[in-house]
C-alpha cells in the first residue's frame, strides 16, 4: 500500500533535516528518505567551527544529532537506510520508489548532497575526518601553525591552497601532471606565495596515520620514485560528483550535473525543489544549505497553499 505525504525529503544531510524542520512545523506530513544513516558529509568532520551558535566549535556527528532531534520533534518521520530509485512526477503527485516501498507525494524537496571524488589510496578510507578534508573553509583554522598537503591543479585546489596560507606554515600542492589546470591568475599568486610549495608530476601513493594523520606518500611520475611527506592535514581538491543520477533526464542540470533552481529553490519541474550541495552554485557550506532549506520549505508551504502560521 503506497503512503501519501505533503512533501517528501530525499537526503539526511543538513539541508534535507533543515527542510524538515520547517515543513514539519508548518504541519505538513512530511517524509525524510536517507540511503544510509542521517548526516552526509558533516557526519564525517571531527570539529565543525564555523556554524553559528557554537563557539568551541561542535563535533559533526553532534551537531548533526541535534538536527534530527529537532526535525523529528516537529513531526518529520525519517526512514535511514531506505534509497530513492525512481521519481515519477505528474501534475498532481508524485510517485517515489524506494528500496523498501512506494510513496505518494504532491511535492519533493531533493537534499542528496554531493560526493567528493576519492583519490582511492590506502589509508584515506580509515582517515578521512581525522586529517583528510575536502574543505579549506569548513577545516583549515585546525591547521594553524602545521604543515599540510593540498591534493589537485584545478581553480579550486588553488583556492583552498591559498585560503590555507592564513592559517598552516606550510602547504604542500601536490598535482599529477607538470602543469596546473587552475587560472593563470591564480598560478601567479601560488607561486608568489612563500608558504606554498608546489609539487608537481607527483601523485599519491597511501597515507600513513593511526588515529590522524602522520604522513602522506607520493610518487614521482617521471622516476617512479616515492618520498613520505609529514604532514598534519591533507586537503582533497579533485572535484565533486553530484547526488543527482535517479533524476537523470528529468529536471535541468548544469554541465556538471548539479540542479538548476531559481531563488525559491524551485527546478524545472512544478513541486521538485532542490536544496544543498546537489543544488548548482558557488559556495557549499551548512550555513548556506540550510538557508536554502528554509526558502525550499517555505516555497513548498505556497505552493500547497497552506496559510503561514
Amino acid at each position: 500500500m503506497e503512503s501519501k505525504y505533503d512533501v517528501i525529503i530525499i537526503g539526511g544531510g543538513p539541508a534535507g533535516l533543515t527542510s524538515g524542520i520547517y515543513t514539519s512545523r508548518e504541519g505538513l506530513n512530511t517524509l525524510l528518505l536517507e540511503k544510509g544513516l542521517c548526516g552526509g558529509l558533516p557526519a564525517i568532520t571531527d570539529l565543525i567551527e564555523n556554524y553559528p551558535g557554537f563557539s568551541d566549535g561542535i563535533k559533526g556527528r553532534d551537531l548533526i544529532a541535534k538536527f534530527k532531534k529537532q526535525a523529528e520533534r516537529f513531526g518529520t518521520k525519517i526512514k535511514e537506510f531506505e534509497g530513492v530509485r525512481r521519481v515519477e512526477p505528474s501534475e498532481k503527485k508524485m510517485l517515489i520508489e524506494t528500496s523498501k516501498g512506494k510513496y505518494n507525494t504532491y511535492t519533493l524537496i531533493v537534499a542528496t548532497g554531493s560526493i567528493p571524488k576519492m583519490l582511492n589510496i590506502p589509508g584515506e578510507a580509515e582517515l578521512r575526518g581525522k586529517g583528510i578534508s575536502h574543505c579549506a573553509t569548513c577545516d583549515g583554522p585546525l591547521y594553524r601553525n602545521k604543515d599540510v598537503v593540498v591534493v589537485g591543479g584545478g581553480d579550486a585546489a588553488a583556492e583552498e591552497a591559498l585560503f590555507l596560507t592564513q592559517f598552516a606554515r606550510k602547504v604542500i600542492l601536490v598535482h599529477r601532471r607538470y602543469e596546473l589546470r587552475a587560472a593563470r591568475v591564480l598560478q601567479e599568486r601560488l607561486k608568489e606565495n612563500k608558504k606554498i610549495e608546489l609539487l608537481l608530476n607527483h601523485v599519491p601513493v597511501s597515507i600513513k596515520g593511526k588515529n590522524s594523520v602522520d604522513a602522506i606518500i607520493v610518487k614521482n611520475k617521471e622516476n617512479n620514485e616515492e618520498k613520505s611527506i609529514e604532514v598534519s592535514g591533507i586537503f582533497v581538491s579533485v572535484g565533486f560528483l553530484p547526488n543527482s543520477k535517479f533524476l537523470e533526464g528529468m529536471v535541468e542540470v548544469d554541465s556538471f550535473e548539479y540542479i538548476k533552481t531559481n531563488e525559491q529553490m524551485e527546478t524545472s519541474i512544478p513541486g521538485i525543489y532542490a536544496v544543498g550541495d546537489v543544488r548548482a552554485k558557488k559556495v557549499r557550506q551548512i550555513v548556506v544549505a540550510c538557508g536554502e532549506a528554509t526558502i525550499a520549505a517555505i516555497s513548498v508551504r505556497d505552493y500547497l497553499g497552506v496559510a503561514s502560521k
